[in-house]
């Protein structure tokens, strides 16, 4: 597929994600005919057009999201996009001026011995200590796109906290096999400012697969909630690696450094997660599947039921990241979240109604969940 098209169809699919509607979406990727850093019509340009009037408007939340697309799926390497840069910063910009006008939202920054990195937080340093959530997104995913969901996390009594996958928006933190070790090192700068030692990630794709990993050597992360995690056969399997989308390809090469195709595949392989690795995991772990996804091997979710002792999975007939089922894919994992705490169902549909997503169990129970 060539290059700005399949951008347009990825960018559909985020879209969708960010739960933009569909028509105006159309009608700004009609207007977008290339993808030149700087040229009239070009990617970027037509993104932060529309964000920045939306910011005039004073709509600072839609235009996070449009900011998000312009910069999608990265600023750039050693060259980077202006616009894209710009989009980037402009991104955590209205975001920032959306949330001063939402109790309880704040910003973090932390160092860390290779770079540092920002998050936006709630409930830190309650008089009585919270259970820690930390939800991190995947490689084109700003930390900006799910922090708006941060009330709602609170509403369920955990204290939040959401970043970015190293490497990915303001986080410069080296993406490479030692990733994982991000986790780790978060909940040591976060102790004493919530329950560190009863941890839930919601780790969406490509940093599933890190909490995986540090689930494997830190026991005080208790539960993951995963959607569409590589885990060992898409860092190892050539014939699927010529089937992965040049968007996500060239996303990873950007992120790890790498000349090319070639030698980015011949480093990922040192990354796929073992099945011994996987039989450490002892605490609960649910995985979103999609059936069409164009990204994780299908074989992945037969190597994670067949060593994790405590999976759960949840189908959907999607690509990758069930864009189309956002909803329900919101409330299986926000309902596996709350049974990984030991809450019932009744409790479970009372908290539905406070968060405003009435039906959540009944709505759950209507299609499979596999073990």
């Amino acid at each position: 597929m060539e290059h700005l098209e399949e951008l347009k169809e990825f960018a559909r699919l985020h879209a969708r994600g960010q739960g933009l509607a569909e028509g105006p979406v159309a009608a700004l990727l009609a207007r977008i005919g290339n993808d030149d850093p700087g040229a009239a019509g070009s990617w970027a340009k037509v993104w932060n057009a529309q964000a920045d009037a939306l910011l005039a408007r004073g709509r600072p939340l839609e235009a996070c999201r449009h900011y998000a697309l312009a910069r999608f799926p990265h600023p750039g390497g050693s060259e980077p996009d202006p616009e894209r840069l710009r989009a980037q910063t402009a991104s955590v910009a209205a975001f920032d001026r959306w949330r001063r006008t939402q109790p309880g939202i704040e910003r973090l920054e932390l160092t860390h011995p290779e770079g540092t990195l920002a998050c936006w937080t709630i409930g830190l340093d309650a008089p009585e200590p919270k259970p820690l959530l930390v939800v991190m997104g995947g490689i084109v995913s700003v930390k900006e796109q799910w922090a708006q969901l941060l009330p709602k996390f609170a509403k369920l009594g955990f204290a939040a906290v959401v970043t970015e996958l190293p490497g990915v928006g303001e986080n410069t933190v080296p993406y490479d096999e030692r990733s994982w070790r991000l986790l780790p090192h978060l909940l040591d700068r976060l102790t004493g400012r919530a329950r560190v030692d009863d941890t839930s990630l919601l780790t969406l794709s490509f940093s599933g697969h890190l909490a995986l990993r540090a689930a494997v050597e830190d026991t005080r992360i208790r539960s993951i909630h995963t959607v569409g995690a590589p885990v060992s056969r898409f860092f190892t399997d050539a014939a699927w690696w010529e089937r992965v989308p040049t968007v996500t390809k060239e996303t990873l090469r950007r992120l790890t450094g790498t000349a090319g195709h070639d030698e980015l595949f011949a480093r990922l392989r040192s990354w796929a997660l073992t099945p011994e690795q996987l039989s450490a995991v002892k605490v609960p772990v649910g995985y979103v599947v999609s059936t069409r996804d164009e990204i994780i091997p299908p074989a992945e979710r037969a190597l994670l039921g067949a060593n994790l002792g405590k999976v759960r999975f949840k189908e959907f007939d999607d690509v990758h990241g069930s864009p189309a089922h956002l909803g329900e894919m919101r409330l299986w994992l926000l309902h596996g979240l709350l049974r990984a705490r030991g809450v019932d169902d009744r409790r479970t549909a009372a908290l539905g109604l406070v968060l405003g997503v009435q039906g959540v169990v009944s709505r759950l129970r209507k299609t499979p969940v596999h073990h």
